[in-house]
This record gives structure tokens, C-alpha cells and sequence, in this order.
């Protein structure tokens, strides 16, 4: 036991810059407490004492800001950063070294009483304020972006951003060192923008040889340059 919550507090210090002591982290971090007080109500849970499991798990959420069913299923080593408005439902699974900031929702899509919460595999990041939402899979060492609303399987080692979102696949090997850079993860709409963009600059820069060449005048009036090059093809 006393090992689990070592690696636990070492794990929070690797990925926490901010984390100065080992005392500061067992006193003043929500996220370590709400992992704390998860584990004696999944135990509740899974040994028939449902509504003591609910208590417990109310009090943390009082405590911590940090809702987790008792029937969710967390691995070792997993982080919660702030954690305020954190909601984890009833059937998520989430795997060892996972990193989730504040916000996060991996909420249910079903009302069946089946599997309807997200799996999150090893050492993937979600970011702030993301939605994971349904019985999907984020890969290994993948990253939600901060907003993102994922509604479909996140391969391993790529990034998902967006609303919905959208996967960007990275290249290589896995990378397991955490990167809390998430704010420079790609954006492929604004990416799209953009390419759109230089295309309308460059068709612009056509039109205005196109009217040089053949001597017209661009006017203020839409209406002229319409019939200049209706003109024009006209010839």
C-alpha cells in the first residue's frame, strides 16, 4: 500500500511542475484525494455495499470538486490536474499513467445498463475541458486537445482535437515522456482555413493580372466589374 501511494505521489511530481514536496502533494492536491477516497469505493462497490460506495463518493466529490462513480475503474499512477468539474461515469475504465486536467468529462452516451463510458489506455493526456463521450478507446499515449469533443476510437500515439473531434495521426515511435504542451497540438480546421485562405489570395493576385493585361479598371462597383468581364470572355 504504502509503495502504490510512492509512485502515485511520484508520478504526480513528474508531471507537476508545480509540486514542490511530497508533504505539500498528501495535504493540498484534490486530484491525489479524489484517487484516495475512489479506491475505498470502488472496494464498497465491487463487495455489494453499493449505497456506502455512492456516501463515499459523494463526500469526495463535496471535498475535491471531482466526481468519480464507484463502479469506475482506475489503473496506477494516474494524475489528475486540478481537477475541479472532473466527471467519470459509471462503466470508464482508465489505465495506468493517464494524465486528465481539469473539466474533463468521460460520460455515457447509452442508457442501457452496459459498457457506455470511455476507455482510456496508458499514458494518454486528455486535456482541459474535454468531452469523451460513449464506449469508445483513446490509444496509448494519445492526446485529447483542450475543448475537444471525442465521439469516436482515438488510435495510440495520435492526437484528437476539434469540435468533433478530428484524429491527426503522429509519426514514429510512442512517446511516453509526458508533454503538458498541449496547447501546440495541430489544428487541421485551422489549417484548412488557412489553405483556403492563400488559395482566395492567389486567385485575387490572377484576377488583378487578368485585368491589367486586358486594361481594365477595378471600380468600387461590383456590378461594373461584372460586366467588364463578362465582356472580356465575351471576346
Amino acid at each position: 500500500m504504502f509503495d502504490r501511494l510512492k509512485s502515485e505521489i511520484k508520478a504526480i511530481k513528474q508531471k507537476d511542475p508545480a509540486a514542490r514536496s511530497t508533504l505539500e502533494i498528501f495535504l493540498c492536491y484534490p486530484g491525489f484525494y479524489a484517487l484516495l477516497f475512489h479506491r475505498v469505493s470502488h472496494w464498497l462497490w465491487n463487495h455489494s455495499l453499493k449505497l456506502l460506495a455512492r456516501m463515499n463518493s459523494n463526500l469526495a466529490r463535496f471535498i475535491t470538486g471531482i466526481e468519480i462513480h464507484p463502479g469506475a475503474t482506475f489503473g496506477e499512477r494516474v494524475f489528475i490536474d486540478h481537477g475541479m468539474g472532473v466527471v467519470v461515469g459509471e462503466t470508464a475504465i482508465v489505465e495506468d499513467d493517464v494524465l486528465i486536467y481539469q473539466g474533463v468529462i468521460l460520460g455515457g452516451t447509452s442508457t442501457e445498463k452496459t459498457k457506455r463510458h470511455p476507455t482510456v489506455k496508458r499514458g494518454a493526456i486528455i486535456g482541459a475541458g474535454a468531452k469523451v463521450m460513449g464506449n469508445i478507446t483513446i490509444g496509448e499515449y494519445s492526446k485529447i486537445g483542450t475543448g475537444a469533443v471525442v465521439l469516436k476510437d482515438v488510435p495510440s500515439n495520435s492526437t484528437c482535437v476539434g469540435v468533433p473531434g478530428r484524429i491527426v495521426k503522429r509519426k514514429g515511435k510512442p512517446n511516453k515522456d509526458v508533454d503538458l504542451d498541449h496547447n501546440k497540438l495541430p489544428d487541421p480546421v485551422a489549417d484548412a482555413i488557412k489553405t483556403l485562405q492563400s488559395h482566395l489570395d492567389k486567385t485575387d493576385a490572377r484576377i488583378q493580372i487578368l485585368y491589367e493585361k486586358n486594361e481594365l479598371c477595378l471600380t468600387e462597383d461590383i456590378r461594373d466589374e461584372q460586366e467588364e468581364l463578362e465582356d472580356l470572355f465575351k471576346k
